[in-house]
């Protein structure tokens, strides 16, 4: 059987513009990784609703899971919610567990809950909470979708609150040879030998170190044996110099 799929949808003019570096994506492939959940798509999209609608509906229906990052805020441009609730179409307002979270915590904190907070409190009909231990606002989980913050160390809070609630497969492992031949070189018996290796994915990826030119050769699978051959191979046909 295969593995799970997914996808991420970043939202935000910010990516786009340049004005912020995106590290979700690569934080999430990580972590889906390891627990055999297969990463297929990242999509980029900026603050309009009708992209995020179509985005949202056209990457939920091609996946099993779909993860959402940024928009999820208390300003004006935060539109995440509602694009994703019209996407699966429920209705969204303020749900009476989202703000309680919120104003408790900021009681605690002697921090106003005025309206633009109240916003972080409107989850679509259906919807469960994702847990935020960092900031207490929550995301949510609407269908296959789980609509997550687009700040780096509270996504990856809300990710470590969904990924036990998610069933993976087998998880995919990999190794790495270094060796300082340009791509060039290595990619006709690196070919040849991905041909013997058909369960495995074989990848070249080229580097230059003090202006000479090299590869890094990975061999990624869910058989460790299997990798180990396809290692020895490598070694015996290139050796390893890093």
């Amino acid at each position: 059987m295969s593995n799970p799929r997914a996808a991420i949808l970043i939202i935000g003019d910010e990516i786009l513009s340049g004005r912020t570096r995106e590290g979700n994506a690569w934080y999430l492939a990580g972590e889906l990784t390891r627990i055999g959940i297969d990463l297929q798509e990242i999509r980029v999209v900026g603050d309009d609703h009708a992209t995020i609608r179509g985005a949202v509906q056209a990457l939920s229906g091609a996946h099993d899971h779909l993860f959402t990052s940024g928009g999820i805020g208390p300003t004006h441009d935060d539109i995440t919610a509602d694009a994703v609730a019209d996407a699966f179409g429920a209705p969204i307002s303020v749900r009476d567990d989202a703000r309680a979270l919120l104003a408790a915590h900021y009681a605690a904190r002697g921090v106003e809950f005025n309206e633009a907070r109240q916003r972080m409190a409107r989850i679509p009909d259906g919807a469960t909470l994702i847990d935020n231990p960092v900031s207490v606002a929550p995301g949510f989980t609407i269908g296959n979708c789980h609509v997550m913050a687009g700040v780096p160390n509270v996504f990856q809070a809300m990710v470590a609150s969904v990924l036990p609630t998610l069933t993976g497969g087998a998880p995919l492992l990999s190794q790495s040879l270094r060796v300082q031949m340009p791509e060039g070189v290595v990619a006709a018996p690196l070919g040849a030998l991905a041909a013997e290796y058909p369960d495995l994915s074989m990848g070249s990826y080229p580097y230059s170190q003090d202006g000479v030119p090299g590869t890094n050769l990975v061999v990624r699978g869910q058989d460790a044996a299997r990798i180990d051959a396809a290692m020895t191979r490598l070694h015996a046909l290139f050796g390893a110099t890093a």
